[in-house]
């Protein structure tokens, strides 16, 4: 990075990188609305800045003016906390995949060889991706079914740097975006939804194309070309050209509805007509967990998958789900990397993730 005073938040970004390793995001939390179902709601805006080209067809220099414009107009906002701000070119790969999975940046990001900057509040409930696809990709994280409120502090904090910053808009269009399916408003709510009985039941696919998929789209774990793991699923809206921000809100607020009806009703269906195939998934998934000596992350999303569904249903009351939400993002493999020195090899960090799960598991069964 040029040397530039503006710049110099770069000398801090390996220490701020640490702390995030060593600390929890709060969209993990047990007490939110629907949390049984939803596991967390995700609002994203797309912006650029007028009189720069989008990151796609920018110089280096042009991506580094962005970088100092939005760093100046994030460096004073009220509705960043404490911000931490990290330099993306000085992350290996091994850095960046944390950020993914932790649900920070985007896999197209992480594997950007452009100047960007990431910034993080201190909750790690509002974050920015600079130079993504678009100059700004703001997002805002709740925990739970809480598309209004996380609706809520994405609108502050986008009015707020809409102050400073000039926003490349029409009349005609709306927000001018680098997608064409993100012009407009801009805005994309997501969902990261647990539907294992529906997934049980074999009626996924079904009620995927009752949601006017010309409007939701439905994505895997880690978002947009990821597979689906642990019953797990990233619902969104697909259009935001011709809505309005309201629209949007409240129709991804009464898709979240619908799938935690439909899921509701079909964990009852499954305790009534499968109850002994579900306790023994739930056991047997315990079983594996206390006495595994090797475990894939995989693997591990889909056993805690059974053993979420075993709370939810009363099978087991010795946990909360802000426990089960933590083994599963801080055992994904970046995670145990950046905790665990020495964990390149994937068995390694297999049998130290089966190792972790024991103790934790056997200390509640």
């Amino acid at each position: 990075m040029p040397n530039d005073k503006a710049l110099e938040f770069s000398k801090t970004t390996v220490r701020n990188l640490n702390t995030l390793v060593k600390r929890m995001p709060r969209w993990l939390e047990n007490e939110a609305p629907k949390a049984n179902i939803v596991i967390s709601t995700r609002v994203r805006l797309a912006r650029n800045l007028e009189g720069h080209a989008f990151p796609n067809a920018a110089e280096k220099e042009e991506l580094y003016a962005v970088i100092r414009e939005v760093y100046d107009a994030l460096a004073s906002s009220p509705q960043l906390a404490g911000p931490m701000f990290l330099d993306m070119l000085r992350l290996g790969k091994l850095e960046r995949k944390f950020l993914v999975e932790r649900r920070l940046i985007s896999p197209p990001y992480a594997e950007s060889d452009n100047p960007a900057m990431l910034v993080v509040g201190e909750d790690e409930c509002l974050s920015v991706m600079v130079n993504e696809e678009d100059h700004l990709r703001l997002q805002s994280i709740q925990p739970g079914l809480n598309v209004e409120e996380a609706w809520r502090l994405m609108a502050l904090l986008d009015d707020d740097l809409g102050e400073h910053l000039d926003y490349a808009f029409t009349d005609q269009f709306g927000y001018l975006t680098a997608c064409p399916t993100n012009t407009g408003t801009g805005m994309r709510v997501s969902l990261f939804v647990h539907l294992p009985a529906l997934a049980l039941l074999e009626e996924l696919e079904k009620i995927f194309k009752k949601l006017a998929p010309s409007e939701i789209t439905v994505r895997g774990f880690y978002g947009e070309g990821t597979e689906v793991v642990g019953n797990v699923f990233q619902i969104s809206n697909q259009l935001t050209l011709g809505r309005t921000d309201d629209s949007i809100v409240k129709r991804m607020e009464e898709v979240g509805e619908k799938l935690v009806s439909l899921e509701d009703e079909a964990r009852e269906r499954v305790l009534d007509e499968q109850v002994v195939q579900i306790y023994d998934k739930v056991y047997r998934a315990i079983g594996i967990m206390k006495y595994a000596r090797v475990l894939t992350s995989l693997e591990l999303l889909n056993l805690l998958s059974y053993l979420r569904l075993g709370f939810d249903l009363g099978i087991f009351k010795n946990t909360d789900r802000s426990f089960l939400n933590e083994l599963m993002v801080t055992l994904q493999p970046a995670h145990i990397q950046k905790k665990y020195r020495d964990m390149e090899d994937e068995l390694p960090r297999d049998v130290h993730r089966a190792h972790i799960v024991r103790e934790k598991i056997s200390a509640l069964f």
